[in-house]
């Protein structure tokens, strides 16, 4: 049986500068082997604990998809200690991998169904993850529309730039990028993610909504989908910012009778509306 708390250890082979305010770097660690990538299946929406060794460990999301085989990818904020020491390391240094950890978005039960994918600043970095699947070619038939609403509070804060310029030309998807004020240059839209969202968003009727963000964006933009006619049980959320040790021993990531990191961190509405309001 594989110790749960045993790292798998990953070498660094890219350190990306992501933002323009420098604080958010995307990491690429490859696989030292084919039996230590056979030994993490994993799938969007699920979490890794990242152990700087000598610093210590934090969780993250992972912003890969499986359907990019030899790496892994985290996009990360420096923070504290562990995200510090993560965004001074030098590529080819070695990363402690824990995981993967947590459920994942309902890759099956989207099928068949339109989706849409709203994502604020950061907490884009799983979102990532289940689009790129979705997109993949032999996934791509499997669901319907997909639409992509992503914002930020400026264009320097956009995750995964050549992606998004990317998707912007692809038939197979509908991206559409806003950010909080206007500034020169941009050409996208203007506005907060729940006023954006109740423009754009696509008929509720037979569609997923995804929601990842900060929770003052969440918590706005849910009463946005339930006027749109989304059912609680149609929209999806990831509490993955109140992810600690990851597999349920330390205590800190329950919300009433549920714990984050085993239970989570993908919820639907439905099934928050049973717990306390703490998330």
């Amino acid at each position: 049986m594989k110790n749960p708390y045993l790292p798998l250890p990953m070498k660094l082979v890219k350190n990306f500068t992501e933002t323009e305010d420098k604080l958010i770097h995307t990491f690429t660690l490859q696989f030292l082997s084919e039996e230590d990538e056979k030994s993490f299946p994993y799938m969007p929406g699920q979490f890794a604990e990242l152990c700087v060794f000598g610093k210590g460990e934090a969780p993250f999301g992972m912003a890969s998809s499986p359907t990019e085989p030899g790496f892994l990818k985290f996009s990360i904020a420096k923070v504290g200690v562990v995200s510090t020491a993560l965004h001074m390391m030098e590529e080819g240094n070695m990363v402690g991998v824990r995981g993967p950890l947590g459920n994942y978005y309902p890759v099956d039960e989207l099928k068949g169904k339109n989706v849409v994918i709203i994502g604020g600043g950061f907490a884009f970095t799983t979102l990532r993850s289940l689009a790129t699947y979705m997109l993949q070619p032999e996934h791509r038939g499997d669901y319907g529309d997909i639409t992509v609403i992503y914002g930020a509070r400026n264009p320097g804060l956009l995750l995964y730039k050549e992606e998004l310029a990317a998707w912007e030309q692809n038939p197979n998807i509908n991206l559409v990028t806003t950010i909080d004020s206007a500034v020169d240059g941009w050409n996208g839209r203007v506005g907060f993610i729940p006023s954006v969202t109740e423009e754009v968003a696509p008929s509720s009727e037979n569609t997923y909504a995804i929601v990842c963000g900060p929770p003052v964006m969440i918590k706005f933009t849910m009463p946005v989908l339930e006027k749109l006619g989304f059912p609680d049980e149609r929209i999806i959320m990831s509490l993955e910012n109140r992810m600690k040790c990851g597999i349920g021993m330390c205590g800190r990531c329950n919300v009433g009778g549920k714990y984050v990191c085993k239970d989570g961190p993908v919820f639907t509405k439905a099934q928050l509306n049973e717990l306390p309001g703490e998330y």
